[in-house]
């Protein structure tokens, strides 16, 4: 399936989530307008993340939009995802695509490094993420990237998407999307939110009047 890489991507935190509700909380998401979700599991034992995954991955399966995975091509592979997001400190897209194959999604987070992002183009990647100015709580000790940055990778990044994320939320989300990005990538702003599918559906709003 082909799936449109832009627009609200949701990454999961299980402190934001809980358990009993996590299924329930990301569809809420979705239902909000969101069309990319990333199974973000940090220091969760292997047979729960899969147990977990296989649930949500049946959940956008039924949605259409795509399940991506953090860190690892492998556990990609064994739940079944879409693809695999990959951050500074794990496998080369070339391994990522070894083990899923040419069909998969693979994602690099680029932080504020322009070049890393041209070489993730040139590398086979499907979408780039950069940061934006913006603390967050969910990576507290992150640096800033200028909206300057962002801004001139879109530039020279022009045959694949670019997501921005770090500290965004309704109120700042317009002045993001001005920098010419696909997307934005969210965490705490849903997750961490009473009502994620107002929250949402009130970003999805956002970029659909964006975008024109």
């Amino acid at each position: 399936m082909d799936f449109e890489l832009k627009g609200l991507y949701v990454i999961t935190d299980k402190k934001l989530i809980p358990r009993d509700r996590f299924v329930s909380t990301v569809e809420k998401a979705i239902k909000g307008g969101a069309n990319i979700v990333q199974l973000r599991e940090k220091d969760t034992p292997h047979e729960e993340i899969c147990r977990i995954g296989k649930s949500v991955l049946q959940l956008t399966k039924d949605y259409g939009i795509p399940l991506i995975v953090n860190d690892s091509p492998e556990l990609a592979k064994e739940i079944g995802t879409d693809g695999v997001h990959l951050g500074e400190y794990d496998e080369s897209i070339e391994h990522a695509r070894s083990v899923l194959g040419a069909e998969a999604i693979i994602g690099v987070s680029c932080y504020g490094q322009i070049e890393r992002g041209i070489n993730a183009e040139q590398g086979g990647a499907d979408y780039v993420v950069f940061g934006t100015p913006y603390y967050t709580p969910t990576k507290p000790d992150r640096a800033p990237t200028s909206f300057d940055v962002v801004k001139e990778a879109k530039r020279l990044i022009t045959t694949i998407p670019i997501f921005a994320i770090g500290g965004i939320t309704a109120q700042n989300a317009g002045v993001v999307l001005e920098t010419g990005v696909d997307g934005i990538a969210v965490v705490t702003s849903v997750f961490g939110s009473p009502d994620p599918e107002a929250s949402a559906r009130e970003l999805t709003s956002i970029i659909r009047d964006r975008s024109g």
